[in-house]
């Protein structure tokens, strides 16, 4: 989406910080209008700088943006809206919010304006903050819904290679497929995951709900395991990579156990 102006106020969350020079930074944003950018934040390094303490990590700030000469633009006022504390003072909030925006930021370019995504981003990071949430029922929501504005939702109800309704019981999921395959398609394909009837509820009811229908869901170690596995194994075979996040979280539940 083209800028209107030379400055421009927008929101924004800050997904990324990388220092620059003796006193700048370079932030990654996500913005409701223009998507996600790069921009430069001059001198907040410095011990005297009034903007250093409003692009944290993982805060929504109101930023106003000068276009820069060449391919970075210049925050010159930044305001925090919203610094979601608790994603900074616990290791494992820290670690669920490092994931939701590792995510956004692989299946998002510069410059794409997608205003539910960002809405959604904002959202996720909120639930995350709040005390005593379910963090892996809320990452297994954001990923269903970003896969869905992505345009990769997997395909939950019909089976994708014979496109008949899925009937209730267990299943089989394929990356490659996009979703789910009965187990008459499933035989003999190697790549095919088996599914629980219970994961496949759950999916279901993540894809087709909104969070507040979601949130009171109570679900045990087994399945969070289950869902998580063949959610991630489908945004890795999209992605074509891992993330590194995602083996941070493995490592602090392996500790918590």
């Amino acid at each position: 989406m083209a800028r209107p102006d030379r400055v421009f106020r927008t929101d924004a969350i800050i997904l990324r910080r990388q220092d620059l020079g003796e006193a700048d930074r370079l932030l990654t944003l996500f913005t409701p209008n223009h998507g996600k950018l790069a921009v430069v934040a001059k001198g907040v390094r410095k011990p005297t700088a009034r903007n250093s303490g409003h692009v944290e990590l993982f805060a929504l700030s109101t930023l106003l943006i000068a276009r820069g000469r060449g391919d970075l633009d210049i925050v010159t006022q930044a305001e925090m809206s919203d610094p979601f504390l608790p994603l900074r003072e616990s290791l494992e909030c820290a670690a669920y919010a490092s994931y939701v925006i590792e995510l956004i930021d692989r299946f998002t370019e510069q410059d794409e304006q997608n205003t539910p995504l960002y809405h959604l981003l904002a959202d996720t990071l909120g639930w995350l903050a709040a005390p005593d949430r379910d963090l892996r029922l809320v990452a297994r929501y954001y990923e269903m819904h970003l896969l869905r504005l992505v345009g990769f939702h997997p395909q939950l109800f019909t089976c994708t290679v014979g496109l008949e309704p899925i009937e209730a019981q267990a299943q089989f999921f394929s990356v490659q497929e996009g979703g789910l395959i009965c187990p008459e398609h499933a035989e003999g394909n190697p790549r095919a995951m088996p599914i629980t009837l219970s994961a496949v509820k759950v999916l279901r009811h993540l894809q087709r709900y909104d969070f507040p229908d979601v949130q009171t869901l109570r679900l045990g170690d087994l399945l969070h395991s289950e869902l998580a596995h063949i959610t991630q194994q489908y945004i890795v075979y999209l992605l074509e990579r891992r993330l590194k996040s995602v083996e941070f979280i493995r490592r602090l539940r392996r500790q918590a156990d």
